[in-house]
């Protein structure tokens, strides 16, 4: 699978750009701040319906403007689509996919697939658990664009149930009449529902991952492992079946409740859980050098790829800024490991940052302007 087109109209620096890709290498370089990133920004939107940089979709439409459009043509064989997203900030978003009535923009999850490597990464094995659950969610909706149906089913009934605790927390602090809480027990159900079926595929996600991360850490990092991934749940047991996580997770929010009145926050759940990266016997966070870290991180990203071609749709590699990041020899042998790929889309300050062994098609990205060369 490869974009042979992106087109873009209001978003981040541009107010409309048309760049025609090829498979294999393509490298965007020019001095920071010129619009690189955001080039393969809008490739990841696609996929994953969210940015790497911001949290919100705001930033993404340019200064004086009221939407961004994402457009790109995506072959994959000899079949070839039309997808297209219009953000709205404070609004619903837009969809469209070969020109045809309007859809749900998580209708067009799975169409592109990438996997992005970014100076970001470092956040998976140094930063908060939220980090990581993005990462595992995201990896999951690749692998199965249904679980995006999934994840917002989530999220709505965990809104729906937090409003309830909250108000019950509210109006125990002030002295008021107690809330009936009976509908509680029904979104106890709904989330435990729901839940065990996010948790059943991050579980499998881990057991598939852990050999192909063990594997692409020794390529980055001969004799420096093993590594181990490990999933911590906040409500507790060894559950592994749909069935099971469901009594699993509703034993833990019952166990919980009194506390969740009194706190006006649902406390168990996959939205509180963690994945612990272990290097040898320790945790990386906090015990792995940065360059373990660095390690570590690209290797998640490598597993992730090397998950997905094998389950038969191959992503497009991102690449955004991360070689400078990367003494000479991880440099080189990230680069001679992601060389083969389908399509490689590189950023770069300067030439220099972009390994040999990605020679292929360039672009300059300054002024506003992207030129081929």
């Amino acid at each position: 699978m490869h974009v042979t087109h992106l087109s873009l109209a209001d978003f981040r620096s541009y107010a409309r750009v048309e760049v025609p890709l090829d498979p294999g290498v393509t490298a965007f370089v020019g001095p920071n701040g010129q619009g690189k990133t955001n080039l393969v920004e809008a490739v990841g939107y696609l996929a994953t319906l969210g940015s790497h940089r911001v949290s919100s979709d705001a930033p993404l439409v340019r200064v004086g403007a009221e939407r961004a459009i994402i457009r790109a043509t995506v072959r994959q064989g000899e079949r070839q689509q039309l997808v297209e997203l219009e953000l709205n900030p404070g609004r619903a978003n837009r969809a469209r996919i070969n020109k045809s009535s309007q859809v749900r923009p998580r209708d067009v999850v799975g169409i592109v697939r990438t996997v992005l490597f970014a100076p970001e990464d470092l956040a998976l094995v140094k930063g908060d658990p939220g980090e990581r659950r993005r990462f595992l969610d995201e990896l999951i909706t690749a692998r199965s664009p249904r679980m995006a149906g999934v994840r917002s089913d989530y999220d709505r009934v965990l809104k729906q149930r937090n409003t309830l605790l909250k108000s019950a927390a509210l109006a125990r602090r002030h002295g008021g009449r107690s809330l009936d809480l009976s509908t509680l027990d029904v979104w106890d159900q709904h989330l435990a529902r729901v839940g065990a079926e996010l948790l059943a595929q991050r579980l499998d996600l881990i057991a598939a991952l852990q050999p192909l991360t063990d594997k692409a850490y020794e390529q980055l990092a001969p004799g420096g492992g093993p590594v181990a991934l490990e999933y911590k749940p906040s409500a507790p047991g060894d559950a592994h079946s749909r069935e099971g996580l469901h009594d699993q997770l509703l034993a833990a929010l019952t166990e919980v409740r009194k506390q969740e009145i009194e706190r006006g926050v649902t406390l168990a759940g996959p939205h509180r859980d963690d994945l612990l990266l272990k290097l040898g016997q320790l945790p990386a966070k906090g015990y792995a050098s940065h360059g373990e870290c660095w390690s570590y991180a690209l290797a998640l990203r490598l597993a992730s790829y090397d998950l997905l071609r094998a389950e038969g749709n191959e992503p497009v590699l991102v690449l955004d800024d991360v070689f400078a990041e990367l003494d000479a020899r991880r440099r080189e042998r990230l680069a001679e490991l992601v060389a083969p790929g389908e399509q490689v889309l590189v950023t770069a300050a300067v030439d220099d940052d972009v390994p040999g062994i990605l020679a292929g098609t360039r672009f300059t990205v300054s002024d506003g302007g992207v030129e081929r060369v």
